[in-house]
């Protein structure tokens, strides 16, 4: 009978081969992807207005709230203990490489300076560009900006309930809109690292002008990364919630409980266990994790949020060589959890720890060392054709959450040839 997960795993390194083959093909590729192919691990930030009623990021459309009383939020938006800086040294602790924030929701309350809607930070409560001093938070740490940008506007006349669609014309201002933001962002705030489109709604490309706005963004962007919710060819793929390989660059985004926006009673947070284990997982099958963070309307992230990212932080410090620049690996041991590759050296990060021998089958290289990262324990090899055991190890898992052995080979790692079938 064919082992599924072998094959599983066979399948998803043959596409991040041939991801990679293609890759290469084009230099200007090459250099347009490489630096986000290496950062594997991102923050989400998902912030605005809806933080005050404190019920998650699609309020207005989950409780029918008529624009006209919706808006009255943003006079009452002004974070007093914003400070962006704060923010990015916290994913920085985490161990993440970048970070993606929503300029503008569905709700189409901008926390920039725009010139084609009332309803901005700049024009209301707050009485200033949030976003700017997030750029120069970004930019003093030389961290790589990301901007999410909703594409629908749920205050324009004949967009709600989602579904609908009447003559394109109900489309054509909100269109322009969008538009002319997304030209507002690449043109005001220097260099733009990643463009997150949300929202494709309805999921017209045409009608969006998708492609004329990707080449716009192109034209003002050289080096921006496009994510595929535009619905056209993009740079990279998006699936949201679930950690699905691609045979493209892709990114798993994932919010740290229920909620994207802040939801002040939502209380069912992701273990630091799960969240790593995500993070692998992704990692294994050649694709980012963007986690995401739900600030408070005064600017805070919540407490079980920045315990979660500290104890991650801590962990990448240790066994963040398993993730940044991670993809998957020709040896598994599929037993106890998750492998990467980097050059040629394999990562096991094992969720199930199975005593002081670890056992790995089907490996078609020499093993010449084996190192426990949680404490730089050498295991004795012991090897007999495709079957190696690792000795000498804690009886007891050192790490509490997934403990990692990096594994070195006389050569490049391979699996043995039954390995798949």
């Amino acid at each position: 009978m064919v082992n599924i997960y072998k094959f599983r795993k066979f399948f998803i390194t043959l596409l991040f081969s041939v991801l990679m083959a293609n890759i290469s093909l084009s230099q200007t590729t090459e250099d347009h992807m490489n630096w986000w192919h290496e950062a594997r691990f991102g923050m989400f930030i998902h912030w605005g207005v809806y933080s005050i009623p404190a019920h998650g990021e699609w309020i207005m459309y989950q409780e029918n709230i008529p624009f006209q009383e919706y808006k009255k939020l943003a006079d009452q938006f002004n974070p007093q203990n914003y400070n962006p800086a704060e923010w990015v040294s916290l994913a920085k602790e985490a161990g993440m490489k970048y970070m993606v924030i929503t300029t503008r929701h569905h709700d189409g309350y901008c926390l920039f300076d725009s010139k084609v809607s009332d309803f901005t930070s700049v024009k209301t409560g707050a009485g200033r560009d949030l976003i700017a001093e997030f750029v120069q938070a970004c930019r003093d740490a030389d961290m790589p900006i990301g901007f999410y940008y909703s594409l629908v506007d749920w205050h324009f006349p004949g967009v709600l309930p989602h579904g609908t669609r009447e003559e394109d014309e109900v489309y054509s201002d909100m269109v322009e809109q969008a538009h002319a933001q997304v030209r507002e962002l690449l043109t005001n705030y220097g260099k733009i690292d990643i463009l997150w489109y949300d929202m494709l709604q309805p999921t017209d490309p045409k009608l969006w002008r998708s492609t004329e706005l990707n080449e716009m963004a192109r034209q003002l962007q050289p080096d921006i990364i496009i994510n595929d919710r535009a619905g056209v060819e993009a740079d990279f793929g998006t699936p949201e919630n679930r950690v699905t390989a691609q045979d493209r660059p892709w990114e798993a985004c994932y919010s740290m409980n229920r909620s994207w926006g802040y939801a002040r009673y939502d209380r069912n947070y992701k273990s630091v266990h799960e969240l790593l284990r995500l993070l692998g997982s992704c990692a294994s099958q050649g694709g980012n994790f963007l986690l995401n963070v739900a600030p408070d309307a005064d600017g805070r992230i919540d407490i079980e949020s920045v315990e979660r990212l500290r104890s991650i932080g801590r962990w990448m410090k240790t066994n963040g060589n398993a993730i940044y620049g991670a993809g998957p690996s020709p040896v598994v041991a599929p037993n106890l959890g998750m492998e990467t590759r980097v050059g040629d050296i394999v990562y096991l990060l094992l969720q199930r720890w199975p005593g002081s021998t670890v056992p790995i089958a089907w490996c078609g290289s020499k093993v010449t060392s084996a190192i426990l990262l949680a404490n730089g324990q050498q295991a004795r090899i012991e090897q007999k054709g495709n079957r190696v055991w690792l000795h000498d190890l804690p009886a007891y898992p050192v790490d509490p959450y997934l403990n990692v052995i990096e594994l070195h080979f006389d050569g490049p790692p391979s699996p043995s040839s039954p390995a798949y079938k």
